[in-house]
C-alpha cells in the first residue's frame, strides 16, 4: 500500500505542470468531452484551459498538490468564491474564444451559465468553492483526492463555513459524499450537454 500523500502549497513554478495533471485527470470527464469533442485535440486543449485555471486559482484562491504533482486541488475562498471574467482575462484566459472557436464558445457559455446559476442559488454567498480537484490516473482511488481537499475542509469546519462544488461525473458523487458533501440539486447543461450535480458540505466541528 502506498504511503499517505503529503499535501503542500502549489508553487508558481508548478502551475503549468499542475494544469497538465488536471488535463489528464479530466480527459474523459463528460464536461471535457462536451466542450472538446475532438479526442485527438482534447488533451492539448485541456492543458491550455487548466493551466489558465491553475494560474487563476493561485492568484485569487488557494492551490494544493502532492510534492510529486500526482494530484492537484484548486479552491476559491469565501471572499470571492465565484470566478470572475476580469480575473480570467488577467491570467490570459480571455484568449480562449479565439483559440477554441465559436462552437466551443457556444458550448462553454451554455455550461458556465447553467453551473453559475446553480452556484448562486444553491449555497450561501460566503463559502469555499472547490474549483477543481484532479488526480493522475495511476494514483486514483488511493485516498489522494481526500487528502488534497482535507486542509480546506478542516479550516472551513473550524471557521463555520460551508464548502461547495459541482461535478459532471456521477462517479464523483459517492466520493464527495464520503467526505461530508451532499447533493443539493442536479440538472443538465442545455444544448445536449452533460448532467451535473451540485454539492455542499455544511460546517462541522
Amino acid at each position: 500500500m502506498s504511503a499517505p500523500a503529503e499535501v503542500v502549497a502549489l508553487q508558481p513554478s508548478q502551475l503549468d505542470a499542475a494544469g497538465d495533471v488536471l488535463a489528464r485527470a479530466f480527459f474523459d470527464d463528460p464536461l471535457s468531452v462536451y466542450l472538446f469533442p475532438d479526442e485527438a485535440k482534447r488533451l492539448d486543449q485541456l492543458r491550455w484551459l487548466y493551466r489558465g485555471s491553475a494560474r487563476y486559482a493561485h492568484r485569487y484562491g488557494e492551490t494544493y498538490a502532492t510534492p510529486a504533482l500526482e494530484g492537484v486541488a484548486l479552491w476559491l475562498p469565501p471572499e470571492r468564491p465565484h470566478p470572475s471574467q476580469l480575473g480570467m482575462v488577467r491570467v490570459g484566459m480571455g484568449l480562449a474564444p479565439l483559440k477554441f472557436g465559436p462552437g466551443w464558445l457556444r458550448r462553454s457559455v451554455a455550461a458556465m451559465n447553467a453551473l453559475d446559476e446553480r452556484h448562486k442559488l444553491d449555497v450561501a454567498p460566503r463559502h469555499w468553492y472547490l474549483f477543481l480537484l484532479g488526480v493522475d490516473s495511476p494514483r486514483q482511488r488511493q485516498g489522494m483526492g481526500g487528502r488534497l481537499i482535507e486542509p480546506v475542509l478542516t479550516r472551513a469546519a473550524a471557521d463555520g463555513v460551508t464548502c461547495y462544488l459541482d461535478t459532471t461525473n456521477e462517479r464523483n458523487v459517492a466520493f464527495y459524499r464520503k467526505h461530508g458533501f451532499e447533493v443539493v440539486t442536479s440538472g443538465e447543461v442545455p444544448n445536449r450537454g452533460p448532467r451535473f450535480w451540485t454539492m455542499t458540505r455544511p460546517p462541522r466541528g
